[in-house]
């Protein structure tokens, strides 16, 4: 079973961010990047695919060198390969421009998969949208937010999540799937893992050698503003009996708050 892995690099939850109002873009200086935790899933996923049918597990990853630094964690995770797509232009946030970029090296370098897997979102940008782009231009069934998977053979069955239920949906390889929060417990790295992972070689791509054109490469989105999350008001505390404070209660989320 051959199966590819696509992940991101995005700022840690836990960093503060800092915007440069003037760029409108995220400062990076000081700021601690990780591979995104819905792609941790994915690789997860992948590894436990591999274990039960054999085969083999490559990751990939768009992105300028920065990025090597997660793929390099996939390795220590357990991947047998990782693949950078070097792309030296700054975020865009255009996911149509990246699964353009996915689809194209899929099909002229990469043709031989049965199973395309991506974090369901990433946290850098929440938009979730490359891989049902990816699936649409490759013309392979989708399935998103997975939190069960069993693979026999070359059919599939996904368990993914809805508004107060669970779906199950049968597929036929090759497919794209996205993982999220509860498909399995993403492993730690081993030391031997991290040791491999230091000395194995992580082929690049340049996208230059994929022969797609500046109109096809250019970005269809703007970012006219990056703004903070307001900072959070302190709390109103209602005092004395109940009876009263629920008076008064009801009076601030009606006449202040207007949420009734």
């Amino acid at each position: 079973m051959n199966i590819f892995v696509f992940v991101k690099r995005v700022p840690d939850t836990e960093s503060k961010i800092r915007i440069d109002h003037k760029a409108n873009k995220i400062i990076k200086d000081g700021l601690n990047f990780v591979l995104s935790p819905y792609d941790e899933y994915a690789v997860e996923e992948a590894l436990r695919l591999r274990e039960a049918h054999g085969g083999k597990v490559t990751v990939f990853s768009v992105g300028a060198d920065e990025v090597n630094i997660i793929l390099k964690k996939c390795l220590a995770m357990g991947a047998d390969e990782a693949v950078l797509l070097k792309d030296d232009t700054p975020e865009t946030y255009d996911g149509l421009r990246t699964a353009k970029i996915i689809a194209k090296v899929l099909k002229d370098k990469f043709m031989d998969y049965d199973l395309l897997l991506f974090g369901r979102l990433s946290i850098g940008a929440d938009n979730g949208q490359v891989q049902t782009m990816v699936a649409q231009l490759l013309d392979l069934p989708q399935i998103n937010v997975v939190t069960k998977l069993e693979i026999e053979g070359n059919q599939g069955t996904a368990y993914r999540e809805i508004e107060g239920a669970s779906e199950k949906v049968a597929f036929s390889l090759p497919a794209v799937l996205s993982a999220q929060k509860g498909l399995n417990e993403p492993r730690y790295e081993t030391l031997k893992g991290i040791m491999m992972a230091k000395r194995k070689e992580i082929p690049v791509l340049p996208l230059e050698d994929l022969g797609m054109s500046a109109e096809e490469l250019a970005p269809l989105m703007e970012v006219v503003n990056l703004e903070s999350p307001p900072p959070r008001k302190a709390g109103t505390v209602f005092e004395g009996e109940a009876e009263a404070a629920a008076k008064k209660l009801a009076q601030f989320l009606h006449e202040e708050a207007k949420v009734i």
